[in-house]
């Protein structure tokens, strides 16, 4: 599967315009996450592309969130890590690898970036910097479903917060046309 047969299946299985959004959102994190660690681009972006390929299904059953993903991507024949990503971002399985780990912390941080630019006075994500977004951070009820340890999970793979909030930025500035931010 490709990146383009990917979005093709986002497409169908995602109607909610700002869950599409969302998941480009995780996509562009991942890709430029895996810049920073020199690991598999094309591998990590389809991982955040897909991670909530099911979520309009399971949004009143989070047990059963990406376990659906996971059956309906069988037939295209994955690479299992992205399987376990998609299935460690919801907390599934328990994330062991730098991917896993990446796609848990950065789920919850795009949800306080696109929060922080719609309250920014340029409502624009070229408007954020990353003190900021760490002011943002520190305030318990801003955004107060991007959950904070989930996000500060990045430092247990090696990103201190700011570097990891700048990170995230810059993947979702990256695609800030098609976020209409």
């Amino acid at each position: 599967m490709n990146r383009d047969q990917a979005y093709e299946l986002v497409k169908q299985k995602i109607s909610n315009k700002n869950l599409r959004k969302h998941i480009l959102a995780v996509e562009a994190v991942m890709r430029r996450l895996a810049r920073r660690f020199n690991e598999d681009e094309e591998l990590w972006g389809l991982t955040g592309m897909l991670h909530d390929l099911d979520y309009e299904e399971t949004v009143d059953d989070a047990e059963r969130h990406t376990l659906i993903t996971e059956m309906w991507l069988k037939e295209y024949e994955l690479d299992p890590q992205i399987i376990r990503g998609i299935k460690a971002h919801a907390g599934q399985v328990v994330p062991e690898s730098l991917m896993e780990k990446a796609i848990y912390a950065a789920d919850p941080t795009t949800g306080l970036i696109v929060a922080a630019a719609l309250m920014h006075p340029s409502k624009k994500l070229s408007g954020l910097d990353t003190e900021f977004l760490l002011r943002r951070f520190k305030e318990k009820r801003f955004a107060a479903g991007a959950r904070r340890e989930d996000i500060l999970t990045c430092e247990d793979f090696g990103l201190p917060l700011e570097e990891f909030l700048q990170l995230n930025l810059e993947g979702m500035q990256s695609i800030s046309d098609e976020l209409g931010l």
